[in-house]
């Protein structure tokens, strides 16, 4: 099968708008601003959930506190976070979802990973490992390998990275600061986890 071409496919995703001209549900809430960083020589991508309101008003991805953390875990500066030789970077919501009514951010629209997903990752097929950060990309890219809860998912880490699976695929939590109790509770993540992650970028990240 022919790989499709990865520019004009992201061209496409950043002027979508179904989520306001065909929504599933009631339309997304304000204009949208798809969020996306395609590669062709990337050999990691980062699967998160959808921008939030910082990210959604810079257009930059994980540009927010959770971003500061999560480059921690990888143990990476921004200029190669952001740079596409090194990351793809393509939450399974391109747009912002709104805020529900205790402030929070609503999940994925549901219109965008059956839109987009598959020609996505079609098209950057030199994809070697993808991080799927919380539930919604971990049910996209694990199926059924997924667990009942997040925490049994990502604590079945070493499993689902040893699968036959391509890409392979390495669960991780939100790095959002809300997630700091999870964290104090579950210390085997950055004892046991973290170690293996930053090895597996370590080695997939372009020469220096």
């Amino acid at each position: 099968m022919q790989t499709p071409p990865l520019e004009p496919l992201l061209a496409r995703i950043r002027s979508c708008r179904i989520c306001v001209e065909q929504p599933l549900g009631a339309p997304l809430p304000h204009e949208p601003r798809p969020v996306v960083v395609g590669s062709n020589t990337a050999r990691i991508l980062i699967a998160g959930q959808a921008p939030g309101t910082r990210v959604h008003a810079s257009g930059l991805p994980f540009d927010d506190r959770s971003g500061d953390r999560l480059r921690d875990w990888l143990q990476v500066d921004r200029s190669e976070f952001y740079d596409p030789a090194c990351f793809a970077i393509a939450p399974m919501g391109f747009c912002f979802p709104g805020l529900d009514a205790k402030g929070g951010d609503l999940p994925p629209r549901r219109e965008c990973a059956p839109a987009w997903r598959a020609q996505l990752m079609s098209a950057m097929p030199q994809i070697e490992l993808v991080l799927v950060i919380g539930q919604y990309a971990q049910a996209w890219h694990l199926g059924a390998e997924k667990s009942r809860t997040l925490t049994e998912t990502v604590h079945d880490w070493r499993r689902l990275l040893a699968l036959d699976l391509c890409p392979r695929v390495l669960p991780l939590p939100h790095p959002s600061w809300r997630n700091t109790g999870w964290l104090k509770t579950n210390p085997w993540f950055e004892r046991e986890l973290l170690p293996v992650l930053r090895e597996e970028i370590h080695r997939l990240l372009p020469r220096k």
